[in-house]
């Protein structure tokens, strides 16, 4: 090992990922800090610092309360027009989906608004759980507007919900979207497997179909993505 004490947290780190790629899985939990403290021959604080660097590359995770665990992998997604399903398999993860409620509800007013709804009018209201590698990645509730869609809740919803609006003869032409920081509310966290109030990327989009501007509204959609397997990337140019 290299001496100079500036140096030495580089050389715990690549033998942490040598330990992550050749001898642990993706959940497994790492050494703690004492134990990688006295393997190595190296201070707690260069230990945390290799372990800190890691995290930040995406392939450790650290859970409150219980340790650190190797990533299931960070998906890194440009901000583009595409379904989850298209992001995972262009990332090289295996996409699936869990449909927690497909149902008609009275939606929230942000979606009611967006769809054009009358007051106590009701929509569908689709909410699932997106897996890469079968590891959770987020939550997405949509609403959609039953007019448009009558045979939605007979379609096969754990795939791309895009292809069914596409076969339904409505696709999503456009759309307009925010994102922002939040901090997991407990139902959202209980579903991704994090801690209630672990950060989260919070996902507001109002999608439209039709080719006039600005179009016919037909999804309203807030995905909660877990911020320690998700990261958004974007190039910009003068």
């Amino acid at each position: 090992m290299d001496t100079a004490g500036e140096l030495k947290h580089v050389w715990v780190r690549r033998q942490l990922q040598d330990l992550v790629a050749t001898r642990l899985r993706p959940g497994d939990a790492l050494l703690g800090e004492r134990q990688l403290e006295e393997q190595f021959g190296v201070s707690r604080i260069t230990v945390r610092r290799a372990i800190s660097d890691l995290v930040q590359d995406g392939a450790l995770v650290r859970i409150k309360g219980k340790g650190t665990f190797v990533s299931h992998g960070l998906v890194r997604s440009t901000l583009h027009l595409a379904s989850f399903n298209e992001d995972m398999r262009a990332a090289g993860f295996e996409p699936s989906t869990r449909v927690i409620t497909a149902a008609t509800a009275a939606p929230p007013a942000a979606a009611s608004e967006h769809l054009g709804l009358p007051p106590g009018h009701e929509a569908y209201q689709v909410r699932r759980l997106r897996l890469a590698n079968g590891a959770p990645v987020s939550v997405d509730e949509s609403w959609l507007p039953p007019e448009l869609l009558p045979d939605l809740l007979s379609e096969d919803l754990t795939g791309s919900l895009y292809r069914v609006l596409a076969a339904s003869g409505h696709p999503v032409q456009h759309v307009e979207q925010t994102v922002e920081a939040a901090a997991a509310p407990e139902e959202i966290a209980v579903l991704l497997d994090i801690e209630p109030g672990s950060p989260v990327l919070l996902f507001r989009r109002r999608s439209f179909t039709g080719q006039e501007d600005p179009g016919t509204p037909i999804e309203y959609s807030v995905s909660t993505y877990r911020s320690d397997r998700y990261q958004v990337s974007m190039r910009l140019a003068l």
